[in-house]
């Protein structure tokens, strides 16, 4: 069965970056210039439309009237090596890539999309190290980002010192999933890491700040399987 909506591809010649980037944007079936949209916007773009299957989702939730109007952003990486540049904590690239989001996709997206020009209309999501970009990005950036959708983040101390820091974490809405078997997570590093507890950690942290926060644990792995089937929920739970 074929997709609903529509897909529309624009590149943005990042100053940030130094490089072209692609945006994979689709926009629902019923939309209009008339009505207003949030934004969702995925790292690992790719993958959520392909793994996670984000689009179909997209068309079941806008039927059954689950979600708000909502259009979705996917932005991908050129190998896992690129990946971990941009989206790790310590990646050479984050910095850049942070502001490639804030200062060239959201113009952009504002300009071309009936958008509410509002940080709480805009979501950043992401698994694993693309929902770390995603929680870095917004605490530093609670007025432009005002939703997080971050499944089996990885945590360091960098990330938990960044949440420890946050002046305005009431101001964004989090939800974040771990598995339960996420004990021996495969790194782009060759290693092997515990994803659990940190991520543990992170919850009693985010809850003990106060956070507008929503948080599962999940039966599974460091897998899509597991992102796959949780997506529903996570796209309902801060759109509907």
């Amino acid at each position: 069965m074929g997709r609903k909506g529509t897909m529309i591809e624009k590149e943005i010649d990042s100053t940030y970056l130094k490089e072209v980037m692609t945006l994979k944007i689709y926009q629902p079936e019923s939309f209009s210039p008339l009505y207003k949209y949030h934004i969702c916007i995925m790292q690992d773009g790719n993958d959520y439309y392909q793994l996670g299957r984000a689009a179909t989702l997209s068309d079941r939730l806008h039927a059954q009237e689950e979600i708000e109007n909502t259009v979705f952003v996917g932005i991908h990486y050129n190998d896992k090596f690129d990946r971990r540049t941009k989206y790790h904590p310590s990646g050479e690239k984050q910095d850049a890539y942070i502001k490639f989001l804030v200062y060239e996709v959201t113009p952009l997206l504002d300009d071309m999309l009936p958008t509410y020009h509002m940080g709480h209309s805009r979501a950043l999501m992401g698994d694993s190290l693309a929902g770390t970009l995603a929680l870095m990005t917004a605490l530093r950036y609670p007025h432009t980002f005002g939703k997080v959708i971050m499944q089996s983040p990885y945590v360091d101390n960098k990330v938990m010192d960044a949440v420890r820091h946050a002046k305005d974490l009431h101001s964004i809405d989090i939800y974040h999933t771990i598995g339960t078997k996420e004990t021996e997570v495969d790194t782009t590093d060759g290693k092997k890491q515990d994803f659990l507890a940190p991520n543990r950690e992170l919850h009693e942290l985010l809850e003990e700040k106060g956070a507008s926060y929503l948080y599962h644990e999940l039966d599974g792995e460091h897998t899509w399987k597991a992102w796959q089937k949780d997506l529903k929920r996570a796209l309902t739970s801060m759109f509907n």
